[in-house]
């Protein structure tokens, strides 16, 4: 089966576990390669580009965010070593990131520790979305983004995370189908396969999601 995702649209993927919705993305990512079909962006297969090319394109945020024992300035950076101090503050700053970075004792200069252990949930999320931000790429891959976090938290990171899809082409999983309700398109898998393709309000509705149980809110998560 064919799926193809115009430019500029927000696709949702849902569909059980181990229906191959995590595959979709690792395969964008190229993290391994198909066994079958091919995989084109902009019309070009992506096994003949090179992977600082293909980096350029997908920026990824993951329920899991890496972090390193670094300063918050340094995993900002992560993915665009070459930016600005002044990119690095836009893009905290967009994605709600400098209120919590300037309570923290050296600022922009703080160490979180081991896989950000001295940061919480949300905050890790949020730096994940700025770090997308600061990347500025078309494409963007969302895992699961708002998954496990307070309900102040999760409103924070989706509003953040509106901010950072408009106007990119936008794949995420969601293992809620309220957190679609913005969405353009869902595609639903089975076993691998595409069973059911089409406008996300028409999925919604026929699943019975509406307006009032979806509360306007898009939470969304990525990784198919």
């Amino acid at each position: 089966c064919t799926l193809h995702v115009p430019a500029g649209q927000t696709l949702g993927l849902v569909g059980r576990s181990g229906a191959g919705k995590t595959t979709v993305l690792t395969l964008l990512q190229r993290l391994y390669e198909p066994t079958a079909g091919r995989i084109l962006i902009d019309e070009q297969d992506i096994s003949q580009v090179s992977q600082d090319s293909l980096h350029e394109l997908i920026a990824v945020v993951q329920q899991d965010i890496s972090l390193f024992h670094r300063s918050i300035r340094e995993n900002l950076a992560y993915g665009r070593p070459e930016a600005t101090l002044q990119d690095i503050y836009h893009a905290a700053d967009i994605a709600g990131c400098t209120e919590f970075i300037r309570r923290m004792p050296q600022g922009f200069d703080t160490v979180v520790g081991e896989r950000g252990v001295k940061l919480s949930g949300g905050q890790r999320q949020r730096l994940a979305i700025a770090r997308a931000f600061l990347r500025d790429a078309p494409i963007i891959l969302l895992d699961e983004a708002t998954s496990a976090l307070d309900s102040e938290s999760e409103q924070a990171i989706q509003a953040a995370l509106m901010r950072l899809i408009k106007g990119r082409t936008v794949i995420a999983i969601a293992h809620r189908l309220s957190t679609l309700c913005a969405f353009d398109r869902i595609v639903a898998l089975d076993g691998g396969r595409i069973v059911e393709d089409g406008p996300a309000a028409s999925y919604l509705r026929r699943h019975g999601i509406g307006p009032r149980t979806a509360n306007h809110r898009l939470s969304v998560g990525g990784g198919s």
